[in-house]
This record gives C-alpha cells, structure tokens and sequence, in this order.
C-alpha cells in the first residue's frame, strides 16, 4: 500500500501540482475543456451531451423557480458566485493596497480599461444598431484575466514585468466595468420584496466589517442568503460574490484568495467552459460568422480593444495625466490590447444574459471563441517580434560600442 502511494505521489500527484502551479495552467485547461465540450456536442453523443447540461430539476419542497433548475444554471447562477467572489476580492484588494491604490499608478490602467470597453461596444452597436440585437453590446467589452495573463505569460521573459502589471490591473478594471454593466443593463423584472431583503443583507455585512468581525463563517451565512435573495431578485446572483466580497475584512482576503484558486480556477471554470460551450455547430455556420451580431463581437474584439486601449493610454500620457513605465513602448500597448481582446468566460456569461433567442446566443458564443483564439494569437505572435527586434538591437548596440 505505501509502495502504491508513493507510485501515485511520484507520477500523479506531483506532475499535477506542478502544472496547476503554472502560470499558464488555467488558460490550458479552459483550452482543452471547451474544445472537448465543442467536438462532444459536434458528435454520435450530442443529444446525451446536451440533455446532460439542460435536463430540467424540479424541486417538490420549493415554489417554482426559486432555484436553478438544471445543470447549467445551476454552474452559472451559483458556481459561479465563486469566481466573481475571487474577481471581487483581487478588485477590493487592488484598490486599497495593490496597483489600484494609488490615484498615480491607477491612471493608466484606468484610461486602458475604459477604451477597451467604450470602443468594442461602440464598434458592435455599429454592426448592431438596427439589427435587433443591439442589447448585446456588453459582450466585447470583456477580458478574460486567465486567458489573457496566461498567453502573456508564455513570451516569458520577453514580456516586461510593467506590461504583466499593466494588463492584470486592466483586466481587474475591465471585469469591474463588467460586473457594473451587469447589474444596470442586463438585469430583468425586479422583485422588491428580494431586492429589500438583499439590501438588508449586504447592510448585515458592512456592518459585521464595521464592527471588525474576522471569522468568515458570520460573512457567509448571510452571504449564502444573500445569493439566494438576489437570485429570486432579478439581479443576477453571481453578483453576490461580488457585493460579500467587498465587505470581508481585508486581512482575510489573501488567505482566501489562496484557497479559492483551485478551487474556482480548476473546478469551476473549467465546468463553466464545458457547460457553455456545449453547442451544437449549425450547417449554415457560414451564414451565423456573416451575421451582425458575429461582425459586433468579432470587431470589437480583434479590433477595438487593441484601438480603444492604445488611444486612451495615448492620450493619457501625452495630457500628462499619466506616464507609461520606463521598459514600456507603445508597440507594447498595442500588443496588449491585442490580448485583452481574449474575452471569452465574461463575454460568454454576458452572450447569455442578453439574447434570450438560443440561435443569436450561439452566433455569440462562436464569435466570442474567435474573437478570443485570434486576438490571444495576434497579440502573442506581435509581442514576440518586439522582443526579437529589441533584442537585434541591443546586439547591434553592444557591437557597435565595442
């Protein structure tokens, strides 16, 4: 038996901490996990597949609806509560003692972020304005933080430290626009009774912070209620991660975060990415890439990410109302808007809360998928020929000095 545990140590259990300890793990998993969803649902199994995540639950002991009732709302409107708890968190902790915390240092990253929301959605209402599906321009608007940081992560050292900064608070900013766009624009009928009760809720919260109360279990009991009031609400509920996690005390955050990112990063979303991109390819899959909606996500994506955050960082530094750090050039900018055109996880949470037509959410999904394969592999393949041309010319400095 002991021999049998160290075979599993030693061959199992080691090489797989060491790749979930990989900076670059998460965006491999989601990888791999959305195209195995996507060849499932493409296959002899596609009916199984999808009944898997759809089949309906009915709860005898509750009234109807007041709580998800398949497998896919159950990953989206609770599991994933969890992950905007994590997003709530990093956000909370980068504004009191992070990048963010400092009205210097968040300047630029600020500027960044809301260039790369203004314009992607601007250029999908562009496509969108009179096709009918112009409440989707909040799906571009998104960076996915673990794709994004984990492309970026494979340049090495041929990315500058200030770029990987630079992008995290970006995407951390970019997440918050989101989460801002979710609970104004994309929440339906609202029941006041719950968004009473919610209020109540979160007010319970703030003042157990007040009080300086540090054991996590009183912030999450009501934290649980809270889900379950904002799920009945309207509001969507994941956004009672967020809301719980900037109440918690500061002090208990960074310990929290390190145990929730397995957690969430290797069970949750990955979860998610096979729920939701269990789709079914349609025959006319030509005819969906040439649709409006598809032309809005793919533009603001590839293009206005890049666009919006180059343009306002421009204008930021050059106003004098930030500076762009010493190892960074422009062509940096530009490579990074490039990767935070990665939106997959936001951009397809927010495909499903603003079409209720199944065919426009999955000419959404596709695009999204796209959209994110072709800016995460744009952005990497323009990095790495700044650093090649960067590293030609201090060869040719160096010989030239000697």
């Amino acid at each position: 038996m002991a021999k049998i545990s160290k075979v599993f140590k030693e061959k199992l259990a080691a090489p797989l901490r060491k790749f979930i300890q990989d900076s670059r793990a998460v965006g491999i998993t989601l990888i791999i996990c959305t195209v195995i969803s996507l060849l499932i649902s493409n296959s002899a199994w596609q009916e199984s597949y999808l009944s898997f995540w759809n089949q309906e639950w009915h709860f005898s002991t509750l009234p109807e609806g007041t709580l998800p009732h398949s497998m896919v709302y159950f990953i989206n409107d609770g599991l994933m509560a969890l992950f905007f708890l994590l997003v709530g968190m990093e956000i909370k902790r980068e504004m009191l003692i992070g990048e963010l915390a400092s009205v210097k240092k968040s300047i630029l990253p600020i500027l960044a972020a809301v260039g790369g929301m203004v314009f992607p959605a601007v250029l999908y209402l562009f496509w969108n304005r009179e096709s009918g599906f112009a409440h989707g321009w909040g799906i571009p608007m998104a960076t996915d933080i673990a794709f994004s940081l984990g492309i970026l992560s494979l340049l090495g050292s041929r990315a500058p430290v200030s770029l990987k900064i630079l992008l995290t608070a970006l995407a951390i900013i970019d997440d918050l626009g989101a989460i801002v766009a979710i609970a104004i624009f994309y929440t339906e009928q609202i029941n006041g009774l719950y968004m009473a009760f919610s209020g109540g809720l979160f007010f319970v919260l703030l003042m157990l912070n007040r009080m300086k109360v540090t054991h996590l279990l009183f912030y999450f009991i009501p934290g649980l209620l809270l889900w379950y009031c904002l799920f009945n609400s309207g509001v969507h509920a994941t956004l009672a991660g967020v809301l719980l996690a900037f109440t918690l005390p500061l002090k208990r955050i960074s310990r929290l975060e390190i145990q929730l990112h397995e957690p969430v990063n290797f069970i949750v979303l990955p979860l998610f990415a096979l729920a939701n991109t269990a789709i079914a390819i349609p025959a006319n899959l030509s005819e969906s890439l040439i649709a409006p909606v598809s032309y809005g996500v793919l533009f603001g994506l590839i293009l206005g990410k890049p666009l919006g955050i180059t343009l306002l960082s421009v204008i930021g530094v050059k106003s004098g109302m930030a500076s762009l750090p010493a190892d960074l050039r422009w062509s940096h900018i530009w490579g990074m808007g490039m990767i935070a055109g990665i939106g997959f996880t936001m951009s397809i949470f927010i495909s499903l809360l603003a079409f209720k037509d199944v065919e426009a959410q999955i000419t959404a999904k596709i695009s999204v998928l796209l959209g994110s394969v072709v800016s995460g592999l744009l952005g990497y393949i323009w990095l790495n020929i700044m650093a090649k041309k960067k590293h030609k010319s201090s060869v040719s400095s160096s010989i030239s000095v000697w």
